[in-house]
């Protein structure tokens, strides 16, 4: 997390993109959370086969696994067009949505409204971002990262382990009356969230990330919302096609495994499971040898993700072992003998140091 999450979910496709590009390179786009709804809400997201959810609660409620089955299985059968507010403190951004689906195939149209014009295009695991002011393109072919639903499929997934479901009533979000409940964390490792799910469809019209004392971090809401829109998948598809003028770029991730490029972690975070490995070779770099090329290893408990992103350290550009903080999503950095190491991820600091200071070097 990353349709209502579309725009955090777009935003996270670029940073993947981003942050393996050479710096003159980069996109500059805003670091919205990788919150629940990027994996939940969003038809960013691939469909599990044979699924099951988990059983009901005694109490008649939805179990957390249930609540996630369904604000999934919304974004797989709606059209839907829209604008969605994402607001982090005294920051605000608005993005326009078309979203459609078809089957198995999803796709999602998504136009900035404030700040730099840009416009991210995904036809199910294909993304391409237009940035006009620089006549940039950036194309990715990127696997799932292993959030749910992904990973609640999975044999002996311990969510319910690490977090708690709370239902709290009703109110009208955009027009629609929708369902508000609450997935609150069971330690200080992350964070909690509010959904409204809209009360027909199960879709998400709003989400809230939850700190410390219920303290909104950030929220993510539609202004308005059209159900069952008029979307064209073709024309979205000639869209993706329309890069004349666009100096574009594709960046090839290659898979592998931290271990194979020399990297573990000491110790494991509890509840957080490695689900993905990618490195990419940069044109014209001079650090060669296995473990040198750019890695991004990828940690999920199943809402919350963590990217720990290596390179080869550089003293003209790393300067000094800082932290950030933009809304829900956190980073740290610091220097791992000849790497420079950044922990990325929508959970608290104290999460991303005990990841920063695990990782290590097992081989010179």
């Amino acid at each position: 997390m990353t349709s209502i999450l579309s725009l955090p979910v777009a935003n996270r496709e670029v940073r993947s993109a981003w942050h393996f590009l050479p710096f003159s390179k980069r996109p500059r786009v805003r670091r919205w959370s990788l919150v629940v709804l990027v994996a939940l809400a969003s038809g960013f997201v691939l469909p599990v086969h044979g699924q099951q959810s988990a059983p009901a609660a005694t109490d008649g409620t939805r179990s957390v696994s249930e609540w996630l089955t369904r604000l999934h299985e919304a974004s797989q059968r709606r059209a839907y067009i829209g604008t969605l507010v994402v607001s982090a403190g005294s920051a605000m951004s608005a993005s326009k949505i078309w979203h459609v689906c078809d089957g198995s195939q999803q796709m999602e149209r998504v136009d900035t409204l404030t700040g730099a014009p840009r416009t991210t295009i995904r036809r199910n695991k294909e993304v391409i971002t237009f940035v006009p002011e620089s006549k940039t393109a950036f194309v990715e072919k990127r696997e799932s990262l292993g959030m749910f639903p992904e990973f609640l499929g999975r044999p002996g997934n311990q969510i319910e382990q690490f977090y708690s479901v709370r239902e709290i009533g009703a109110q009208r979000v955009a027009g629609h009356l929708a369902d508000m409940v609450e997935l609150l964390p069971r330690d200080d490792l992350r964070f909690g969230y509010r959904i409204w799910s809209e009360q027909q469809t199960g879709l998400v019209v709003k989400l809230q990330t939850l700190g410390g004392q219920g303290a909104v971090l950030e929220q993510v809401a539609f202004s308005e919302l059209q159900m069952d829109a008029p979307v064209s998948m073709d024309k979205l598809k000639r869209l993706m096609k329309e890069t004349r003028g666009y100096e574009v770029h594709k960046p090839v991730l290659k898979k592998t495994t931290a271990e194979a490029e020399g990297w573990r972690l000491s110790e494991s975070v509890p509840g957080f499971t490695p689900m993905s490995c990618h490195t990419r070779e940069v044109p014209g770099s001079t650090a060669k040898g296995p473990g040198m090329a750019p890695m991004q290893w990828v940690f999920s408990d199943g809402l919350a993700s963590v990217s720990l992103f290596v390179e080869p350290f550089d003293p003209q550009r790393h300067l000094a072992e800082s932290s950030a903080i933009v809304g829900a999503t956190h980073s740290v950095n610091r220097r791992v003998g000849d790497h420079w190491l950044t922990v990325l991820g929508e959970v608290p600091p104290a999460t991303l140091r005990r990841f920063a200071l695990s990782l290590e070097r097992t081989r010179p």
